[in-house]
């Protein structure tokens, strides 16, 4: 078995969608008689530096997230992207296999060109520790495994949501450098180094079942920081998970014991390596933080609408579950309706309350950006010049 295989995860993919029927039907679900409808054939994905960008999408989440994560899938899938959704530990098998077989029944898409899996044996949840970094690290190897050729790995959580379209997203990046990596940081850290960083600890989730707590040690020492909120190009990811060089690996040693890994890992190989004159300080996020920031965002309501919308950021964090907000983009952003993906230039069917206008398509490879992509485009557009100008934001 070579390095790379080892960092590959069992995957369960939507594709095996008998075995997971018959699966729900034992735990008492049905599932609609349109999973064996005919339908059309999956249009060429074109790739290369000529074609449009793709993307890799990491959505992760624990127990009791299987209907986000779903509900966020719907909301960024594009045939021309890969997705992979990962459940914790902490989730039950059921759940996994319930969500395996709910994102087969939700879009005719997933089904004809096979671009969703879950993962099959997951990594532990730990929000502190080295599980979630060695999940994010997992993830990517398989995604390198199953896609050879998506641009941009991006990393979302269960509380996360677009902004805009795919359409919008991937036209906009055909005009982005697809060297460049967008990872918020900085090495002025200040009341987090004592916090977050020096403290050494160890993350019982690698050893126990489900999340659990972390083991503190006395002794600190001696010290970068950012958001654990990324995208990454393909070929710096291929740097952080086959590493041709030690530095990876020698990071990857330092960060296992450090409070929260994610906010720094793929910071400190980014701007210690020949990385470092192509990265973005941004992860193109909306959140809302206290001040100074605390551990976590302020949850997202309706009253950010008109400010998350005018930000011009692809994506925002946190939201609940069946926040009103969520839905208000669903319906003034994304239009898209309930239970249903966003609808985007590659859908032809008509779109009616009773019929899935994506349940038809035909060239995916086209897009049709709306309003939101103008915005974006000017976001985008500001920091590669503040990038250019700082000539190597990691010194920021």
């Amino acid at each position: 078995m070579g390095a790379a295989d080892k960092w590959l995860l069992p995957l369960v993919s939507v594709s095996f969608v008998s075995l997971l029927l018959f699966l729900s039907a034992l735990s008492g679900f049905s599932a609609s008689s349109s999973l064996f409808a005919r339908l059309p054939p999956p249009s060429y994905v074109r790739r290369g530096a000529a074609a449009p960008p793709s993307f890799a999408y990491l959505l992760a989440g624990g127990r009791g997230d299987g209907r986000k994560l779903l509900r966020l899938l719907l909301a960024v899938y594009h045939p021309r992207n890969r997705y992979l959704l990962h459940l914790s530990a902490d989730a039950p098998a059921s759940e996994r296999a319930e969500l395996a077989a709910a994102v087969a029944r939700a879009a005719p898409a997933v089904r004809a060109f096979g671009n969703v899996d879950v993962v099959g044996r997951s990594t532990a949840g730990t929000p502190m520790g080295s599980s979630g970094l060695a999940g994010t690290l997992r993830a990517a190897a398989a995604m390198l495994r199953l896609d050879a050729e998506w641009d941009w790995f991006v990393t979302l959580n269960a509380a996360d949501y677009p902004l805009l379209t795919q359409d919008d997203l991937i036209h906009v990046f055909s005009s982005v450098p697809r060297h460049l990596n967008f990872i918020d940081h900085t090495s002025d850290i200040g009341w987090k180094e004592s916090q977050r960083v020096q403290p050494i600890i160890v993350d019982a989730g690698i050893y126990l079942a489900g999340r659990n707590q972390f083991f503190q040690a006395t002794e600190k020492r001696d010290t970068p920081d950012g958001s654990p909120w990324v995208i990454l190009n393909r070929r710096f990811i291929e740097y952080c998970v086959f590493g041709w060089e030690n530095l990876p690996r020698t990071l990857l040693m330092y960060f296992t014991n450090v409070m929260l890994p994610l906010e720094g890992y793929f910071h400190s190989v980014a701007c210690n390596s020949d990385f470092r004159n192509f990265t973005v300080n941004n992860d193109l996020r909306y959140m809302v933080w206290d001040d100074p920031p605390q551990m976590e965002p302020h949850f997202l309501n309706v009253t950010h609408y008109d400010e998350l919308v005018g930000s011009g950021v692809p994506f925002a964090r946190k939201f609940k579950e069946n926040e009103p907000l969520l839905d208000k983009i669903d319906d003034k952003i994304l239009r898209r309706w309930r239970h249903r993906p966003v609808p985007g230039a590659w859908c032809t069917g008509r779109k009616r309350w009773f019929s899935d206008p994506c349940s038809q398509w035909s060239n995916v490879n086209i897009v049709r950006p709306g309003p939101q992509a103008e915005k974006f485009r000017k976001y985008i557009n500001q920091i590669l010049e503040e990038s250019k100008s700082s000539n190597n934001s990691c010194k920021q």
